[in-house]
């Protein structure tokens, strides 16, 4: 069945935008979706292949702790694309501010829309090799947008189990993990 939007109206506008979108079917029938709005995003996780470990992020994140959810998840950095921007230097941009790490290759492993029935959100997903020199700092992110980060320089192995236990729900997270094993089974035990 294809769909046409007809018109759409703004909810509301701030960080993100809420519209409602009137969209038309093929037969006439009518009907109306909120979309929510803010952009694409970018997610990688940066791995070491000779210490065998991955640099993470634990964070609160106020829609989890909404539903009822951990107080925080672990998940691989990530952010969000500023207009024009190449996925590619957004992914090593997060990376240096949120785990304090200097990316050069990456591998891309998909790009994906995160959640399709109510956000515009596509997120550009990499994989990305990183050895001790490549550390850059702390990271934590940046202090402005409260995003009160913790880094976590945590072995595959433990990831791996972490999935295996229902532990790591970041969902972009959780991609990321398995391509990097499906890919580089060897790094992991």
């Amino acid at each position: 069945m294809r769909i046409r939007i007809t018109g759409e109206e703004t909810l509301y506008s701030g960080w993100s935008k809420i519209i409602r979108a009137r969209l038309a079917t093929a037969d006439g029938t009518e009907f109306a979706r909120e979309i929510e709005h803010h952009g694409h995003a970018v997610a990688v996780l940066p791995y070491d292949p000779e210490r065998r470990c991955a640099l993470m992020v634990a964070s609160p994140r106020a829609p989890v702790v909404w539903a009822g959810g951990p107080p925080e998840l672990i998940e691989a950095p990530a952010g969000m694309l500023e207009d024009g921007e190449p996925a590619e230097t957004c992914a090593r941009r997060e990376a240096d501010e949120e785990v304090g790490v200097r990316l050069a290759a990456l591998e891309p492993v998909a790009e994906a829309w995160s959640t399709p029935g109510v956000s515009s959100e596509k997120i550009a997903l990499f994989l990305a090799p990183y050895g001790e020199a490549d550390r850059t700092g702390a990271g934590g992110g940046l202090a402005e947008e409260n995003e009160l980060i913790e880094v976590l320089e945590l072995p595959l192995d433990d990831l791996w189990a972490r999935f295996e236990g229902g532990r790591l729900q970041d969902m972009k997270t959780l991609v990321l993990l398995l391509a990097l094993r499906q890919r580089r089974p060897e790094l992991f035990g």
